[in-house]
């Protein structure tokens, strides 16, 4: 005799927002969903390792702009930790030069403090799942943006060390992750199969020592290989 499978247990969220209006907000909206849980809050990114350490979220919804310890600071620190949980920053701005610089550090993604809830909480599952929150179009928007600047030539060196670790065929699947391509639009453009898209990506992330496909995508870029 079959059983019914138990439920899962929902998903837990820290919220880190110096604003306590924007924390009612997340915290109501995130609230409704029965998978989701707020397990704590945070005004400033001092407290975040230590709520991180005490509550252990899955996923942390991170301002940036804060008082003390910013949320750039906040998030290289928890990507440091051996099991970090997944980093969403909240921005006013998609064009900010602190959101390039999160996800530089490993952030998931980020979402505007305008975005619709349904967004949020869709947003707040999908990292989780291990899926970054970023969709190509904006993964290109972001990147050009650091277009030269200063130490772009330091960085160009760095990124192309660093990829020649890779075998020709994880090169090739890197830089068409770099043009902002989905899984099955690289499988078609290098004729392969999807799972054996992902098995690359999976290794050149470990190769690399990344945590995302966006972190893929600002290093070819950084290489001049897009």
């Amino acid at each position: 005799m079959n059983t019914p499978d138990a439920p899962s247990a929902p998903i837990r969220v820290l919220l880190v927002d110096d604003d306590p209006l924007v924390r009612a907000g997340l915290r109501l909206m995130l609230g409704g969903a029965p998978d989701l849980e707020v397990v704590a809050e945070a005004a400033d990114g001092a407290e975040v390792q230590g709520l991180v350490a005490a509550h252990s979220p899955a996923v942390v919804l991170m301002d940036i702009r804060m008082p003390g310890v910013d949320g750039l600071a906040a998030t290289e620190a928890l990507r440091r930790l051996p099991r970090p949980p997944e980093v969403i920053v909240l921005t006013t701005f998609n064009t900010d030069e602190h959101v390039l610089r999160a996800l530089r550090a490993g952030a998931a993604g980020f979402v505007l403090k305008d975005t619709p809830p349904r967004d949020i909480v869709a947003a707040v599952r999908k990292v989780a799942a291990g899926e970054p929150v970023l969709s190509p179009a904006v993964t290109q928007q972001l990147i050009a943006q650091v277009s030269g600047g200063s130490g772009q030539d330091t960085r160009a060196a760095a990124a192309r060390a660093r990829l020649a670790v890779l075998g020709e065929r994880e090169r090739e699947v890197a830089t068409a992750v770099g043009r902002g391509k989905s899984n099955a639009e690289i499988a078609a453009e290098l004729y392969m199969s999807v799972p054996t898209v992902k098995t690359h990506v999976s290794r050149i992330l470990t190769k690399l020592d990344l945590n995302n496909r966006v972190q893929i995508a600002l290093l070819v870029h950084d290489a001049g290989e897009v």
